[in-house]
């Protein structure tokens, strides 16, 4: 069994993730340098996650009706297009916020498919090199953990260096060889077959059904709708204002992130290795505390530079373990045919919330101060932290599975 298509996988997510964390990094800061607001900086950021949002919930049967590889290659392509229009932009007719929202907005929804469609071919590249499912998520999280720590420190440098706007040619780089990569060296049948033809719209109420009979999928989503929301308006708005009235460093936001990203591929490693001795509940509930609240209560806290990484490397551990812990239960829940809809119904339910929380971080921040805004989110953490506490349904993280298996079972000839 070929264990190549999975080496694909994981290399092309984490060099498509170092680019996104420049992106992430870079608008924001040409933003808030060249406005000085903190409701514009948040509108911006919330326009590509709006977009997210868009692609997740209408573009699930799109995927499976594409094919994922082919959805992730042409979404890869499509969003470096619209990445490169930004400096072209701002060097030839002068790019407005108006204009930078709109092209922030077609940015997340030709990021939105590409990133389904890896969700969806992991399964399969799991199932073809005899991997634990569980193991494959661990290895690609590592990866995008990994594109992170690497993507937060060179984008801090590069913008320090030559500015913000050409920092997105770097992303547009990483975009491309992300697509080759996925083209080149995992095959058309790692993907599901494609469904029987049966409309758009109908494709899509079949993605609804499965999310709507599934207690646990929901109470999975409600809770990472907060955390994933507040998680955005802290690295969209919140470190940018830190590096700008505490740290006075562009290098420095690089190097929280880097930070964060190490505790995260250190979390996802050990949760590879022997998160399967765990209950998932017990797992989750321990990851969130780990990573939740008190990141934000150090924040506020304006600790030595050296203090301030040390904690963020702990909280990261509790990030890095949340993607192998919730991925493989969906994978388990969903079977194969339709599980491009459904995920990508899943990611749309959790992105629907971030829009919010960047525009909650924008404003809380011009009305209240960088540390009451910390302190608001962190209070918001902290409650999100106790719902598999406080809800039974969460005890069904743990139920067996009505699909059956860590790794999926091939149905059938795959296409693409």
């Amino acid at each position: 069994m070929s264990r190549m298509p999975l080496g694909a996988l994981v290399v092309a997510s984490g060099i498509s993730s170092a680019g996104v964390m420049m992106t992430l990094l870079a608008i924001p800061w040409f933003v808030l340098q060249s406005t000085g607001s903190g409701t514009k900086t948040g509108l911006v950021t919330a326009a590509e996650v709006l977009g997210l949002m868009v692609a997740a919930l209408l573009g699930g049967p799109i995927v499976d009706r594409v094919g994922t590889r082919r959805a992730s290659v042409g979404a890869d392509l499509l969003t470096t297009v619209t990445v490169l229009l930004i400096p072209l932009a701002v060097n030839t007719t002068g790019l407005g916020l108006p204009g930078l929202i709109v092209l922030s907005f077609v940015m997340g929804v030709s990021r939105g498919p590409a990133d389904t469609a890896k969700q969806v071919l992991l399964a399969g590249v799991a199932d073809a090199g005899g991997i634990r499912t569980s193991r494959a998520a661990s290895a690609v999280e590592a990866a995008m953990r990994t594109g992170r720590m690497v993507g937060g420190p060179a984008a801090g440098a590069l913008i320090g260096l030559i500015g913000p706007i050409p920092v997105l040619f770097v992303d547009a780089g990483t975009l491309l060889l992300s697509a080759a990569l996925v083209f080149a060296l995992i095959p058309a049948a790692a993907g599901p077959p494609r469904p029987p033809s049966g409309g758009y719209l109908k494709e899509l109420r079949e993605g609804l059904g499965y999310v709507k009979r599934d207690a646990v999928l929901r109470a999975v989503v409600g809770m990472l709708m907060l955390t994933n929301s507040l998680d955005f308006g802290l690295l969209g708005v919140l470190y940018p204002a830190y590096g700008d009235q505490v740290l006075h460093s562009t290098a420095l936001i690089g190097a929280m992130i880097t930070a964060v990203a190490a505790g995260a591929l250190l979390g996802s490693a050990l949760y590879g290795w022997a998160g399967h001795r765990f209950s998932r509940r017990t797992a989750i509930l321990v990851a969130v505390a780990i990573e939740g609240a008190p990141r934000f209560a150090l924040l506020a806290l304006e600790p030595a530079p050296a203090v301030l990484l040390a904690g963020l490397v702990v909280a990261g551990i509790g990030a890095g373990a949340l993607n192998p812990i919730v991925l493989p239960a969906v994978y388990e829940r969903v079977p194969e045919a339709v599980r491009g809809r459904v995920l990508s119904l899943l990611v749309g339910g959790v992105l629907a919330a971030m829009p919010l929380g960047s525009m909650a971080a924008g404003l809380l921040l011009d009305g209240i101060g960088l540390v009451g805004a910390l302190a608001v989110f962190g209070g918001l953490y902290l409650i999100a932290g106790t719902f598999p506490v406080i809800f039974r349904v969460w005890r069904g993280l743990d139920d067996p599975a009505p699909i059956g298996g860590d790794r999926p079972v091939n149905q059938g000839a795959r296409t693409d």
